[in-house]
């Protein structure tokens, strides 16, 4: 087997098992409906107490999808997986996971909540009418992560979607939304 070969197979190898670390036992029993609501209410309520910004982009929004808490872990090759719960007027319409794999220079694990702000029903129609939506592929999304200043401005809250990640703990380096995956599960 040539070296390239034999590289993309351990490379392979080294994703599958990290998948399986990250990933839960049953993905499609992972988290019973209740469960991903109470969660995603507590995480909501942390990052809008938290931030100003994410208030007034709140209060702005069409609708918004809460992640309370996504794994990520990775030792050159890496995974993460989350559920939660999309919510218009204050109730949960749908539920999706989100997952992603990647590939480079990495080491660690840790977890993280994560919001994603609809600005306009444009964005939200063509996410809830997309098979697998892919965060940074799809739509422009504007990350607004803890600490890094996003100012709301009459210009940035014209992005149609605003993400927030916040609440990380453990070590790893950056979070990214490309390449992210969002597809919606029953619950």
């Amino acid at each position: 087997m040539p070296r390239l070969a034999r590289v993309r197979y351990v490379l392979t190898l080294l994703a599958l098992v990290t998948l399986a670390f990250v990933l839960p036992d049953n993905p499609a029993a992972a988290g019973k409906a209740a469960e991903i609501d109470a969660k995603a209410d507590l995480a909501l309520q942390r990052l809008l107490g938290d931030s100003d910004t994410a208030r007034v982009v709140n209060d702005r929004a069409i609708a918004v999808l809460v992640f309370p808490d996504i794994v990520k872990a990775g030792f050159g090759v890496g995974g993460q997986y989350g559920e939660g719960s999309l919510r218009r007027n204050g109730a949960t319409v749908g539920y999706y996971n989100i997952a992603a794999a990647s590939f480079g220079l990495q080491i660690g694990a840790q977890s993280f909540s994560q919001a994603i702000f609809f600005m306009s029903e444009d964005a939200l129609d063509f996410f809830e009418r997309s098979e697998g939506f892919e965060l940074g592929a799809d739509a422009k999304v504007a990350l607004a992560n803890e600490g890094l200043g996003y100012n709301v401005t009459t210009s940035t809250i014209q992005d149609p979607i605003i993400a927030f990640v916040f609440g990380q703990q453990g070590l790893m380096a950056g979070v990214t939304l490309e390449g992210s995956k969002i597809t919606e599960i029953d619950r």
